[in-house]
């Protein structure tokens, strides 16, 4: 009898240190992800996380230069453009100008990378079409201002950089359709 109550609580203690070791691994695991992204950036979500679950959204309308509206897995979702600032619609004929080139270069389906949420709801991402931003190509071609007051990548300064120096788009005259903010 004694030597089977030995053997039941080794085999007890056993099972406890299998337990234990599970417990500890769980938390190892929980704790190293939760940390992550404080400790190495590039883990973070911000910049990567794709607002769509199959990462492909249908565009369904576009407002402005800087503001669309896609259907995402049958969700629709209204998208301020990140790091861009396009002149506003009554800005005429800068913001319609901006509008349509935007229209004439997006196509139907894009893939959306989302950065944040603005003040109204909106979600604030980068549109991409294959391997190209449309935000980045807006800059580019001098339709669209980098928004300095919320964006501080070097891609988007040397691009509005070099519109402005060539004179393109909003660059062409001055005035303040280049700078929205500011008109505002």
């Amino acid at each position: 009898m004694d030597k089977t109550r030995t053997i039941y609580r080794s085999v007890q203690r056993g099972v406890r240190y299998i337990r234990h070791r599970r417990i500890v691994l769980f938390w190892g695991v929980a704790a190293a992800s939760l940390s992550l992204p404080w400790i190495w950036p590039e883990f973070a979500a911000t910049g990567e996380q794709v607002a769509t679950g199959s990462g492909e959204c249908r565009v369904l309308k576009i407002y402005d230069g800087d503001t669309i509206t896609v259907s995402c897995s049958g969700k629709q979702e209204r998208v301020r453009l990140y790091c861009i600032d396009t002149p506003e619609m009554e800005q005429r004929p800068w913001g319609q100008r901006s509008r349509d080139h935007l229209r004439q270069m997006m196509p139907q389906r894009v893939r959306i990378i989302e950065h944040d949420r603005d003040q109204y709801g909106r979600l604030v991402g980068e549109v991409m079409a294959g391997q190209t931003s449309l935000n980045l190509a807006m800059v580019e071609a001098g339709q669209a201002a980098m928004y300095p007051q919320y964006c501080s990548e070097a891609r988007y300064r040397r691009a509005n950089e070099a519109a402005r120096e060539a004179g393109r788009g909003v660059w062409a005259e001055p005035g303040l359709q280049q700078r929205p903010w500011e008109w505002r």
